[in-house]
Parts: structure tokens; C-alpha cells; sequence
């Protein structure tokens, strides 16, 4: 038969243990809190020097000239970067919609790259061809109706609407949020690239600032997306309604600092 003393010594064993558990937790819990602080602290540091020191160009771009310098000064001097990343960042419910976000803002400058490229190629007449020699003998030709005349300014032309100009932008089988926040931005930064681009008249010039424009928004998609995933909280997980029931948990506990809690709660007794 168990005595009294004995049964009292057992239950205050029991007790000083489970306050030792406890301890040792919330000292295991301060730590993780302190542990997850200074992580906080460094990735805002670490964010802020990226945005002190955004790279505006691949270090690929080994070959320097006028047009990876109009190239650097669009990247560092408009808000294209900013409007991007913004909208990129906006997207956190799916994957996907930040997929369509990238491809429909790398498309659509694309696109006017190669539209204004045209400008250029279209500008006058080859050399040799039979528009040139039209040209030399100052020929007048009759070519039917007006609109069929380069020289007729058509003011009556029809401008398509938002949502003509919104299926036009669209890229088959996107996700439909991502393509209508890159559509909305990119109207906010076209104008500055072509800017930028309308500058460079010589091809060589056109042809490095269209090709590492591309490559540098790819890059900075990526960039974007390593920043969302650091920023992103942890999500809040709840317990099935039979948690209660399943069995306990195993404690994770340092034996040896809790032995070091009893015996010092033991000697200030």
C-alpha cells in the first residue's frame, strides 16, 4: 500500500514536471519568436538595398552602347519597374494569374517593339525597288479608292473600343486576372518604353535595347517573385473538429534543461 508521503512526493514529482515541460516551451517559443524577428529584420534590410541598388541591366549585357544606356535609363528613371512589380506582387491568390500577368506584359512590349520597328523599315523606299524607281520619275499612278492611298489622313476611322483593345491584348488560355491587372498597367508604362525607343534610330541600337528589354523583364519577374514568397505570411491551419479527440502530440523537450529547472526549483524551495 502506498503511504500518504509517498502518494504527496509523487504528485508534487508530477507537478514540478509538468511546470519544467512548461517552461521549457515558452523559453523554446520566446526563442522561435526572437529567431523569427531577426529574419523579419534582415529581409527588410535586404529588400531595401535591392531597391537602392535594382540593377537596371543583366550582367550578361557585356557589349555596352546607346541602346543598353536608353535601356539602363528607362529601367531607373520611370516607373515601369515600380508599376510592375506592384501589380505583380497584387496577385497572391494563384499562381497562375501572376503567369498571365508576366506573359501578357512580356507580350504586349513585344508587340510594341515590332510596331514601331515597322515605323522605321517603312520609312521610305528600298534602294532598287520599283516603289523607287516610281519615286525618281516622279510618276503619278492611280491607285483607287483614298484609303487605298498612304498619303490619305482617314480622321472618320473607327477607334475600337476598351473591350476590343482588352481581347486584342489577350493571350489564348491566360488566366483572365492576370491579363486585365497587365493590361491596365501596361497602358501606365507603354508609352515611356516606346519613348525610350522611338530615341534610337540606328538598328543595331533598336535591336540590343528590344532583345535585353525582354530578358531583363524576365529576370525582374523572377526577382519579383523570390520578394512575394519572402513576404508572404505563414497561412493559419484549422484543427479538424475531432482534434480533441486524437492523440497527444510528443513534446519536444531538452531533458537536461529541464533537469536544471527542477533542481534550482528544488533548492529555492
Amino acid at each position: 500500500m502506498v503511504k500518504r508521503h509517498e502518494l504527496a512526493e509523487e504528485i508534487k514529482l508530477r507537478r514540478n514536471i509538468r511546470r519544467a515541460i512548461g517552461v521549457v516551451m515558452e523559453r523554446k517559443e520566446t526563442k522561435r519568436k526572437t529567431t523569427l524577428r531577426e529574419e523579419h529584420q534582415l529581409r527588410s534590410v535586404i529588400r531595401t538595398l535591392i531597391s537602392e541598388a535594382d540593377p537596371a541591366v543583366s550582367t550578361a549585357a557585356v557589349h555596352r552602347n546607346t541602346g543598353i544606356n536608353a535601356l539602363e535609363d528607362l529601367f531607373k528613371n520611370t516607373n515601369l519597374l515600380t508599376v510592375l512589380r506592384q501589380g505583380y506582387k497584387s496577385l497572391t491568390s494563384k499562381k497562375e494569374q501572376r503567369e498571365s500577368y508576366k506573359n501578357h506584359i512580356l507580350s504586349a512590349a513585344e508587340m510594341s517593339l515590332e510596331v514601331e520597328n515597322s515605323r522605321f523599315i517603312g520609312g521610305g523606299a528600298a534602294p532598287g525597288s520599283a516603289a523607287a524607281a516610281l519615286q525618281e520619275q516622279d510618276v503619278s499612278i492611280d491607285i483607287g479608292a483614298p484609303e487605298n492611298n498612304p498619303a490619305f489622313i482617314d480622321v472618320e476611322k473607327k477607334e475600337p473600343t476598351d473591350e476590343e483593345e482588352l481581347e486584342g491584348f489577350s493571350l489564348k488560355g491566360q488566366d483572365r486576372t492576370g491579363r486585365n491587372r497587365a493590361y491596365t498597367d501596361y497602358k501606365n508604362v507603354e508609352k515611356n518604353i516606346i519613348t525610350a525607343y522611338d530615341d534610337l534610330d540606328d538598328p543595331q541600337d533598336r535591336g540590343m535595347f528590344g532583345d535585353y528589354l525582354l530578358t531583363n523583364l524576365k529576370l525582374y519577374f523572377d526577382r519579383f517573385e523570390e520578394e512575394l514568397q519572402a513576404d508572404l505570411p505563414e497561412p493559419d491551419i484549422d484543427l479538424p473538429p475531432d482534434a480533441a479527440t486524437a492523440p497527444p502530440e510528443q513534446v519536444d523537450v531538452d531533458v537536461e534543461e529541464m533537469l536544471e529547472w527542477l533542481v534550482l526549483n528544488e533548492l529555492s524551495a
